[in-house]
C-alpha cells in the first residue's frame, strides 16, 4: 500500500459498451475512487471490436467467449497472457468484485494470494437467473451446482455488501451464505431538473393533456420486468376511465412483443415507447415529467432507476415482496401493491386520490431515497481502508505467532 494512494482493482463479468445496473455502479466507483486513488477495473472484452475504453482510469480486458442463448458472455482470464501479466503487476492492496463467476473468482484468487482483503457486492437474485436460463427440470442439478459454487465465493471472502436488507437476508437465509452482509446502498449521479421549460417541452412532444397523468418506466423491455402484467394493468385503469399517458423509456430483447400485446389491447395511444435514452439530462427530464414510476419487477434487488426517480422527487410503485422495494417506506416515500392487476390499477387510483398525502410522499422520495454516487463512494472508500489495516494487523499478528511458535520449537 503506497503511503498516498491505495490501489484498488474492481471485477465484473461485464462491461461498456454493454450497459445495465451493474455497469453503471462499477463505473460510478471507479471514476469517484479513482480521484483519490489508484484504480484498475478487470472485465471481459466487448463484441463491439471497433469500442473504445475513453475512461479517467485503467480497464484492463480478458478474452471471451459468446454464450449464444445468453445476453452476457463468458469471460476467460485464465486463457488470456496478457490480462494474467496486467495482474499480475497490478501490486492491488484491496479487491472488490462485482460478480461471482469468472471474473470474481480470479479477483478472488488474487486476494487470497496475495493476503488482501477481498470484498463483494451482491447484486443480483442468481437463482432466479439461473432457474429462468435453465427451465426445464432436468437441469435442475445444474442450478444447485452453480448455486453451490456461487456459496463458495461469497463464504471465502473478507466481506459481502448487499445492495438492500432484504438482498442481505435472501443470501444469508435462503443461499445460506455464511456471514449475513453488510448494506452498501446504491446511488445515482442525476441531479434534480430546474429548468422547467424543458417538461413542458416533453409534454408538448408527447401530446400529453392536462388531466392526463404521466407513467414511466425505465430500463430493459425485458418479460423479466414483470411489465406484462403492467400493460395488463393499465388496460384496467383504461377500463376505469383514469385519464393517462405511459411512457416506456429503453430497449431490449421482448419490445417487440410487449408492442404487440399493447397493439392487441388497443392502447397504442396511450403507451409510448421513447427507445433508448442515454443522454442523462434528457433522462432527467422524463423523470421529473412523471406523475408516478412504475416498477412492477420482482426480479431486481436495487434498482438504479428508482433512485433516479426520487432525485425528480417522483415516488414508485412497487409490488409486495419485491427485493427493490426494500429501501421504502410505503406510504410515507413509496408505494406498494399486491401482484394482481386489479390491485395494482386500483392502487393507483387511490394514489392520486389525496393529492396532500401524494406531494408529501414524493417529497419524502427525494428526502430518504436520493442518495448521490460520492456519498456512496466516500464511504465505500472508508470501509476498503478500514479493512486493509485491519488486515494488516491481523497479518502482523499471525507472523508473531509463527515467530514464537519457531523460537518455543528450538528453545
Amino acid at each position: 500500500m503506497n503511503d498516498d494512494k491505495i490501489t484498488i482493482g474492481l471485477f465484473n463479468d461485464t462491461y461498456y459498451p454493454l450497459v445495465d445496473g451493474v455497469v453503471q455502479v462499477v463505473d460510478n466507483y471507479a471514476r469517484l475512487l479513482s480521484k483519490k486513488a489508484k484504480v484498475i477495473v478487470f472485465v471481459p472484452k466487448g463484441r463491439d471490436k471497433h469500442y473504445k475504453d475513453v475512461f479517467p482510469y485503467q480497464v484492463v480486458r480478458s478474452k471471451r467467449m459468446r454464450v449464444f442463448f445468453l445476453d452476457y458472455d463468458l469471460a476467460l482470464p485464465q486463457f488470456d497472457n496478457y490480462f494474467k501479466k496486467v495482474l499480475k503487476n497490478a501490486k492491488l492492496d484491496i479487491v472488490h468484485i462485482h460478480s461471482p463467476f469468472t471474473m470474481g473468482k480470479i479477483g478472488l484468487e488474487y486476494a487470497k494470494k496475495h493476503h488482501i482483503p477481498c470484498v463483494a457486492t451482491m447484486h443480483s437474485q442468481f437463482k432466479r437467473d439461473f432457474k429462468r436460463s435453465l427451465k426445464t427440470p432436468l437441469l435442475t442439478p445444474i442450478v444447485s451446482i452453480l448455486m453451490a459454487s456461487i456459496r463458495s465465493v461469497f463464504n471465502n471472502t473478507t466481506e459481502n455488501w448487499a445492495v438492500n436488507g432484504e438482498v442481505g437476508r435472501i443470501f444469508h437465509e435462503e443461499y445460506k451464505v455464511k456471514n449475513k452482509p453488510i448494506v452498501m446502498l446504491n446511488g445515482t449521479d442525476m441531479q434534480p431538473v430546474t429548468d422547467k421549460t424543458k417538461i413542458t417541452a416533453l409534454r408538448e412532444k408527447y401530446k400529453i393533456r392536462p388531466e392526463e397523468k404521466v407513467f414511466l418506466f425505465v430500463g430493459r423491455i425485458n418479460i423479466l420486468k414483470n411489465l406484462p402484467f403492467l400493460v395488463r394493468s393499465l388496460k384496467i385503469l383504461k377500463e376505469k376511465h383514469f385519464p393517462f399517458k405511459m411512457l416506456f423509456v429503453g430497449s431490449g430483447q421482448d419490445e417487440d412483443s410487449i408492442k404487440k400485446q399493447v397493439k392487441s389491447l388497443k392502447m397504442t395511444k396511450d403507451i409510448i415507447f421513447t427507445g433508448k435514452i442515454t443522454n442523462r439530462e434528457e433522462l432527467a427530464c422524463h423523470y421529473a415529467l412523471a406523475d408516478l414510476f412504475l416498477f412492477p419487477s420482482l426480479y431486481d434487488c436495487s434498482s438504479l432507476v428508482q433512485i433516479e426517480a426520487a432525485s425528480q422527487k417522483t415516488p414508485t410503485l412497487f409490488l409486495k415482496g419485491s427485493a427493490t422495494s426494500d429501501t421504502i417506506t410505503p406510504e410515507i416515500n413509496g408505494y406498494i401493491s399486491e401482484h394482481e392487476e386489479f390491485d395494482y390499477a386500483n392502487k393507483i387510483i387511490q394514489i392520486f386520490s389525496d393529492k396532500e398525502k401524494y406531494n408529501s410522499v414524493c417529497q419524502k422520495a427525494f428526502d430518504d431515497l436520493y442518495l448521490t454516487w460520492p456519498k456512496v463512494v466516500e464511504k465505500a472508500y472508508q470501509r476498503y481502508i478500514y479493512l486493509i489495516k485491519e488486515n494488516k494487523k491481523k497479518l502482523q499478528f499471525e507472523k508473531k505467532q509463527k515467530l514464537e511458535k519457531k523460537k518455543k520449537k528450538y528453545n
